[in-house]
């Protein structure tokens, strides 16, 4: 796996889709149950509560995240975040699959500004990632 893990071309018509549309702010991805490939498991119009809602204790996700708030002067602002969500109790082998598809997904997705590694809730809060994107 050189190129690392591939990603289903669904994937990029998703990622598309959240960045022309404004009724999808969130997509989320997976491995495939084999761990051979990327696959989208979700998109929608998320609030911050149910995004940390849809983030499994213990099976990775990427998530991309059309995040919208507003600056210390009150600009608002909007970043797309790319969110690497392995949490601690992951098998090692998920693991590493997981990091070679997250840097597939980093490659081929144009358009995200901000990375964001959670292996914790706290990772993930609204304040966390606006001060990440800050």
């Amino acid at each position: 796996m050189s190129g690392g893990t591939p990603v289903d071309d669904s994937c990029i018509s998703a990622f598309q889709e959240l960045k022309s549309r404004r009724d999808i702010n969130t997509v989320i991805y997976r491995l495939s149950d084999s761990l051979e490939i990327v696959i989208p498991e979700a998109k929608g119009n998320l609030t911050h509560d149910e995004l940390l809602k849809a983030l499994p204790a213990d099976e990775p996700r990427y998530v991309v995240h059309d995040l919208l708030f507003a600056t210390a002067d009150g600009t608002r602002q909007e970043k797309v975040v790319l969110i690497s969500w392995c949490p601690a109790g992951v098998k090692a082998v998920e693991r590493i699959a997981h990091s070679s598809g997250c840097s597939t997904l980093r490659n081929l997705l144009d358009g995200v500004q901000v990375y964001v590694q959670a292996t914790d809730l706290s990772d993930v809060e609204y304040e966390a990632l606006v001060s990440r994107a800050s």
